[in-house]
């Protein structure tokens, strides 16, 4: 058993169906333990693109870290994403955040695969913001709490973050 954090993103088509899909297909699953809410963010990243929607989820579940690449493939295989433009806008956009390995210690890994923690995590708000609402005293390893990561980034990169229910 492991546990693991994932990033979930869009920002092509209905991009609330394309979070939601894969929220109801991880719970169908049995692996969902929480979701946040959903989150509107802009791009990050150097190329032109329309806002995301964001939502962070925790699972748990008899895979390895690898296998939690491999479900957040699978996933964005079934939203139609393709892998045209790094960083660029997509259908929907999975990624393993971190992995609690079944005796409570965080995995580790440098393989350009699957790098663990994610490399770029503590700087995201769009993964932090929402991270933090779903589980306050998270902690990313490596880095320390998510509390603390929130509050060292730049305003306006938190102010960014707006909750989806609020937007009308």
């Amino acid at each position: 058993m492991s546990r693991a954090v994932l990033s979930l993103g869009a920002n092509l088509g209905d991009r609330a169906a394309a979070l939601r899909g894969a929220i109801t297909a991880l719970a169908a699953d049995g692996v969902l333990v929480a979701r946040s809410t959903l989150y509107e963010t802009p791009p990050w990243g150097p190329v032109e693109q329309p806002p995301y929607l964001n939502a962070v989820v925790v699972v748990r579940g008899p895979v390895d870290a690898a296998g939690w690449l491999a479900r957040a493939h699978e996933l964005e295989e079934a939203a139609g994403r393709t892998r045209e433009v790094r960083w660029g806008a997509r259908t929907l956009d999975v990624d393993v955040v971190t992995v609690t390995g079944d005796d409570g210690q965080p995995v580790l890994s440098a393989d350009p695969e699957l790098t663990l923690p994610h490399p770029r995590a503590h700087e995201r708000a769009f993964v932090l913001v929402p991270w933090l609402t779903l589980d306050p005293g998270a902690a990313l390893p490596g880095h320390g709490r998510v509390a603390d990561l929130v509050a060292a980034l730049p305003a306006g990169d938190v102010a960014a973050v707006v909750r989806w229910d609020h937007l009308r």
